[in-house]
């Protein structure tokens, strides 16, 4: 073990340490919590002002990232946010939780994990840490980040370390925290995995050492993969069951008395957050440097990429039944969130749904207690709503209802009785009714 590699070992083990998470999203933030509830100095990064102000002030605007812990942690001076990146220098350890987006062609969109190093490269002194946490495609670590970094004179393994250990964060999730969540943890060298895995050593309850960072990397993607497979192929059965009159979740639930070999997956109006509908195609991408086509993969996203459509079409078909056309019809779209209980937006089926339903001139407004205001997304430029009030006497002035995001909040027999039709892409109503259509 290198000499850098033992200092830096100690300085970890006892906590001197500083460490700095860039990116404050819905990844950086809960890691910048598990490392604040561990004891050690945090300096978060991000180039959103706004985001910096609020979290200065103690204010979080992440809903599972308390606001009282933030002011906590301020009053004992163990954070500070900012987006001055000079800062970097006084960090041992730098932990990158960017986006990693696709472009409009589906190819993957590196420009913020780059960028990010290109400023780590400006300020890298010897004795840091530097670890990769955004999904990416196998090699990105070592192709693209490392010749940046060492492009100053610094060498990888002696004078400064790196490492990919993939997030896996899942908002809202209570059973699962950040550090109840094992770590995946893959090095550039010997020296590089052992010091990333004594810094997760400290805030989670079990690391995973791997071979190498293309193995880490390979790791999140088959996670997210395997997810969006079974979710597309449970959405097509979906489709197949309804148009032959077979109760989808009762198979499910039938099946899943299997006591081996099956595994539940469910339904629903399509794939939302950052991961399941965007990382396949970061190993579709690179499957074509070795002449390989990912057909299984690109068919779940097909799949998966039709389902807001199918629900607006059985949203037509209802519409239909009662002697309606979807234009000029008022719709509500419950929930905008991309699952239940959370604030989080990001590629939730839930804009498509409302963008189809717009273009096809139906007034749409949504209501989502966790979301008082949805606008400034990429793909929906135009989109700019807020949360309707949900009353009585309101709902009943909507042609049609539709659950596109089951939060626990709603109540589903008041809905039912006040609703004049109802189309449930979650299940969230369970027993049948004339008026309430599942799609």
């Amino acid at each position: 073990m290198s000499t850098s590699a033992r200092q830096l070992e100690k300085k970890i083990k006892d906590k001197t340490a500083r460490v700095g998470v860039i990116g404050l999203g819905y990844v950086g933030l809960p890691l910048v919590k598990a490392f604040l509830q561990a004891g050690f100095r945090v300096t978060g990064f991000d180039i959103d002002r706004k985001k910096i102000d609020r979290l200065m002030e103690g204010r979080s605007y992440i809903r599972h990232i308390s606001a009282v812990e933030l002011k906590k942690f301020l009053s004992r001076r163990m954070f500070s946010a900012t987006d001055d990146f000079r800062r970097l220098r006084s960090v041992e350890a730098v932990i990158i939780c960017v986006p990693t987006p696709l472009d409009s062609h589906r190819n993957p969109d590196l420009s913020f994990v780059l960028d990010t190093t290109k400023v780590i490269a400006r300020y890298l002194r010897r004795g840091q840490l530097i670890v990769l946490e955004s999904t990416t495609y196998p090699g990105t670590t070592e192709e693209d980040m490392l010749p940046l970094l060492e492009a100053g004179g610094l060498k990888v393994g002696r004078d400064f370390f790196l490492a990919f250990s993939p997030e896996r964060e899942d908002p809202g999730n209570k059973q699962f925290p950040t550090g109840r969540i094992p770590k995946v943890v893959g090095g550039v060298t010997r020296d590089c995995l052992r010091t990333a895995k004594t810094l997760y050593d400290q805030v989670v309850l079990r690391t995973v050492p791997v071979s190498s960072t293309r193995v880490a990397e390979s790791s999140k993607l088959l996670e997210n993969i395997f997810r969006a497979v079974n979710i597309a192929l449970v959405n097509e059965l979906k489709m197949i069951f309804d148009r032959m009159g077979i109760d989808v979740w009762e198979v499910i639930r039938a099946s899943s008395t299997k006591p081996f070999g099956f595994m539940p997956f469910h339904p629903g109006p399509g794939l939302g957050g950052h991961c399941i509908p965007i990382d396949p195609f970061y190993l579709t991408w690179k499957a074509r440097e070795v002449d390989f086509s990912t057909r299984l993969i690109e068919l779940a996203g097909e799949i998966n990429t039709l389902m807001p459509y199918y629900v607006v079409q059985k949203t037509v078909d209802a519409l239909n039944r009662t002697g309606k056309s979807l234009a000029g019809s008022r719709i509500l779209v419950l929930g905008i969130a991309y699952k239940k209980d959370i604030d989080d937006q990001r590629e939730s089926p839930s804009l498509k749904i409302i963008s189809i339903l717009r273009k096809a001139g139906a007034r749409v407004d949504y209501n989502d207690p966790y979301v008082l205001r949805s606008s400034g997304h990429r793909e929906y430029p135009d989109l700019d709503l807020r949360s309707v009030p949900l009353t009585a006497g309101r709902l009943k002035k909507y042609d049609a209802v539709v659950i596109a995001t089951d939060h626990s909040a709603y109540d589903y027999d008041w809905l039912v009785r006040n609703a004049a039709l109802i189309v449930d892409t979650r299940h969230a109503v369970k027993k049948k009714h004339r008026h309430v259509v599942r799609a």
